[in-house]
């Protein structure tokens, strides 16, 4: 898929095999390590759990449990942390994760002593990383009130829990704001992708829309004089000749407008389209009423003068390929602040529901804020109408001659 440029250039500003995106998770073992480093630079405060153990004021048993207990209370951390920050968890996984390591944070404080206070500031942080901002926002105060009493409990220094409340308030709080952080910028990654994707398919309908009106129009005008050199061959060699000129013409131009509708700088305009009318309605041998047509508003947009265009592209293609009409009349008319298309044949009208042409046709007519108005008329055959809005910025211009509809 051809994404929009814009598009390719907002992901290229992701790109960055050194270090892994916000809200997007390791893609290797790279970005996996240095992220690890980033969150290991924190874990330096367990110096004060690792050295009291290290210098051997507890038991053996008391040493082993305390290694052990830590062991798995930093385990279950990293893995919240570095795994599941700004993520939507199952709560059954959360609760069990979160209350493994308050439940070491609290019983390895009251069994080894208050140099292990300090696992409750890795709880606060944990609960900003996991939980969502308004449980953060209760949890977190809880936990180091909770780390206050333990403290008590152990007759811990005053100095030191007062060094312990600031880190577990501001440290969990702050990976709250990380965490909302993390889910913004999914939500937002999400919501380019969808935006890249809606891009992509407004163009490819856009290119539809296109092809089929200049396709449709420019094949049938070819099969006409194909059909009619054919028949001039044996006696007319020099009108047969001039009917082959003319598919080659129409050829080349129709390979020019595919270009340009692939580039998107196809932009038809009224007069452009009526001679092409003209030409049609003549080599399908429909007599074609256009004296009433000819007039150029001057306070008609260039998008709205497009989106005619292609009504009046449209509505000639079906009178030659499916009317079997005789005769064709297009009329334009100012109706208010409205400029109003009308193309009407003496067929035998339309059956069934609308094909593609004219349901890309008023596609493209209220993307110019007009709108597309078909069905039979008094003579039996098929009249479209399609208006679209006028500008009324200058000064009043002399209007288009009215005239009634047929």
């Amino acid at each position: 898929m051809n994404r929009p440029t814009w598009w390719r250039d907002a992901a290229a500003d992701d790109e960055d095999t050194n270090a892994p995106a916000i809200g997007r998770s390791p893609e290797n073992r790279r970005q996996a390590l240095i992220k690890l480093m980033w969150i290991g630079i924190w874990m330096a405060y367990l110096g004060a759990p690792v050295s009291d153990l290290a210098e051997g004021h507890h038991t053996v048993p008391a040493t082993v449990f305390g290694a052990l207990g830590l062991l798995v209370f930093v385990t279950v951390y990293l893995l919240l942390v570095f795994r599941y920050t700004g993520r939507n968890l199952d709560r059954t996984a959360i609760t069990r994760a979160l209350g493994a390591i308050c439940a070491l944070a609290a019983v390895l404080t009251v069994t080894l002593g208050d140099a292990w206070l300090v696992l409750a500031v890795y709880v606060s942080v944990a609960f900003g990383a996991v939980l969502k901002p308004r449980l953060a926002r209760w949890a977190i105060p809880l936990n180091t009130v909770a780390m206050v009493g333990v403290g008590l409990l152990v007759r811990s220094s005053h100095d030191l829990m007062s060094a312990l409340v600031v880190p577990s308030l501001l440290g969990g709080f702050a990976m709250s704001a990380v965490g909302q952080m993390v889910r913004t910028t999914r939500a937002l990654r999400e919501a380019r992708a969808t935006v890249a994707q809606l891009a992509a398919n407004e163009e490819r309908l856009r290119l539809a829309r296109d092809l089929h009106d200049l396709l449709g129009h420019s094949l049938s005008l070819i099969t006409l004089k194909s059909e009619l050199a054919g028949r001039m061959l044996p006696g007319k060699p020099e009108q047969a000749a001039q009917q082959v000129a003319d598919i080659e013409r129409v050829s080349r131009q129709a390979l020019v407008d595919v270009r340009e509708a692939v580039s998107g700088f196809r932009r038809p305009t009224l007069e452009a389209e009526l001679a092409g009318a003209r030409t049609a309605l003549a080599a399908a041998g429909i007599t074609a009423d256009l004296h009433r047509a000819g007039a150029h508003h001057p306070d008609l947009p260039p998008d709205q003068e497009g989106a005619l265009a292609w009504a009046l592209r449209e509505a000639v293609t079906n009178v030659v390929r499916h009317s079997g009409a005789r005769r064709c009349t297009v009329v334009l008319t100012e109706v208010g602040d409205e400029l109003c298309l009308t193309v009407t044949d003496d067929g035998r009208g339309a059956t069934g529901p609308h094909g593609n042409g004219l349901t890309g046709l008023a596609e493209r007519l209220q993307l110019a804020d007009g709108r597309l108005e078909t069905g039979p008329n008094d003579h039996g055959g098929f009249t479209l109408r399609a208006l679209a809005p006028l500008s009324r910025s200058g000064a009043d211009l002399p209007p288009v001659e009215h005239a009634p509809e047929p």
